[in-house]
């Protein structure tokens, strides 16, 4: 593919629109209904054959505050607090102001996809994720990105909103700072042109471009790419070409729980209900409590890139409410055993450094990697899968304005009619790794991509 680019405008478009939304994953679905209720002449064009993206790969779980969903749970919970969880995660290297708005828009969002679009979202209640001070995370029934997508694509289509796939935009058009429209390929290598007096940009960010990637987070660059391989970095690239902001381009989030060789993402309360990680001499390495995104660096440091997270029954009982795990039992990825030694033989692993790592544990307390122990222990039979790290997605983009999401530009100001949300846009993970807050990049796709599409 070249490289995208900028150009003057055509004499005349093939079509013409109101809004043109480029990339139809959860961001650019939620955009297009936003949109639509607004009254707007929308068009949303997505590259692939069908609307997937990054979302589909996900658990499909979005944190939002406040929400009835909450007070049904009895939890008590506020954009503020969450504000403060997003930014402590982040060691306050975000842009306040949009981690406020997304604090404020998350709980509405959820709200309004439940009651207007009859999405079928509940609470997690079952446990706790690093560094989320209360349970706030609302996803549907099989706690998966790809329902998540098709429920957004179920309702776009059923409004007659207008989704083309099989278009990728390869070519931006403006005209003094203003964008007029897109140049898209077809399959066939033909293209068309959109005119448009306003374009958002839902394109996700650059981790399936490895040479971006190598440039601004070398130090993942060796990990397993398990986002979607459309997100190939055009929104940063127009951006460059316009003269557009960027910020934190180093900001990932990554997951250290990745089933290898399955490549079955293998749900984190197998850690935060009190499983462990342990490498190929069978020693623990780190702190597994604080977070699923550093752990991708914590496990491809270990001998061959991989580590095995150890639970129990218990916690597989829990795990079972996402598809993915239940996919990875299915496909033989969780083996069992009712001793640690016969967990440790059925893994390859030397079972007497296994038996003792397991047995350093304290039943309370703090142990020497700083972690936070308590009741209850893990009990057999005991469970264990063998993980890689992977990275997910990219955090850092184009810096917006928080109350409207348009573009910011270089120069100063904002561009008028360019806007960009989700994986496009810079999120709120701070400027690396360790500030990824689970549930931080579906929490920009829809708060943002809500407020670009309303205009």
């Amino acid at each position: 593919m070249a490289t995208p680019d900028v150009a003057a405008p055509p004499d005349s478009f093939d079509l013409e629109v109101e809004t043109l939304i480029i990339g139809a994953g959860a961001c650019g679905l939620v955009a297009a209904l936003a949109a639509h209720e607004v009254g707007q002449d929308v068009l949303l064009i997505e590259a692939d054959a069908v609307p997937s993206g990054s979302t589909a790969l996900s658990a499909g779980l979005i944190p939002a505050p406040g929400t009835r969903f909450q007070s049904d749970a009895h939890i008590q919970d506020n954009p503020d607090l969450f504000a403060q969880d997003i930014q402590t995660k982040a060691h306050g290297e975000n842009d306040a102001d949009l981690v406020q708005m997304m604090a404020d828009t998350a709980g509405p969002v959820i709200e309004w996809l439940a009651d207007t679009h009859a999405l079928p979202f509940s609470l997690v209640t079952d446990f706790d994720y690093p560094g989320h001070n209360r349970r706030r995370m609302h996803g549907l029934p099989s706690r998966s990105g790809r329902e998540l997508i098709d429920a957004l694509r179920t309702r776009v289509e059923a409004l007659d909103i207008p989704l083309i796939c099989g278009r990728r935009a390869t070519r931006l058009f403006a005209q003094d700072a203003r964008l007029t429209g897109a140049q898209l390929t077809l399959p066939d290598g033909s293209t068309e042109t959109v005119g448009c007096a306003r374009l958002i940009l839902a394109c996700n960010g650059f981790g399936g471009n490895r040479t971006m990637v190598s440039e601004h987070m070398a130090e993942i660059d060796n990990a397993v790419w398990f986002g979607h391989d459309g997100n190939r970095g055009e929104a940063v690239q127009w951006g460059d070409a316009l003269g557009a902001k960027t910020r934190h381009l180093g900001a990932y989030q990554g997951h250290g729980n990745v089933a290898h060789p399955h490549g079955i993402l293998i749900t984190w309360a197998t850690i935060t209900e009190g499983g462990v990680q342990v490498n190929a001499h069978g020693n623990r390495f780190w702190n597994e409590a604080q977070g699923y995104s550093e752990a991708a660096r914590a496990v491809l440091a270990q001998p061959d890139g991989v580590a095995w997270v150890v639970f129990d029954a218990r916690i597989a009982d829990v795990a079972r409410q996402f598809e993915d795990f239940k996919n990875a039992e299915r496909q033989g990825a969780v083996i069992t055993g009712e001793t640690f030694e016969t967990l440790a033989e059925k893994a390859g692993l030397p079972a007497d450094a296994v038996v003792k790592t397991m047995s350093d544990i304290p039943t309370d307390g703090r142990d020497t990697f700083g972690r936070v122990w308590g009741p209850p222990a893990l009990t057999p039979p005991f469970c264990a899968v063998k993980v890689t790290g992977a990275l997910f997605h990219t955090q850092g983009g184009l810096e917006v304005d928080p109350s409207t999401a348009k573009v910011r530009r270089a120069a100063g100001g904002t561009f008028d009619n360019l806007y960009a949300a989700g994986g496009a846009a810079c999120g709120v993970s701070g400027k690396g790794d360790s500030g990824y807050l689970s549930g931080n990049g579906l929490l920009a796709a829809v708060t943002l991509g809500f407020i670009a599409g309303r205009g």
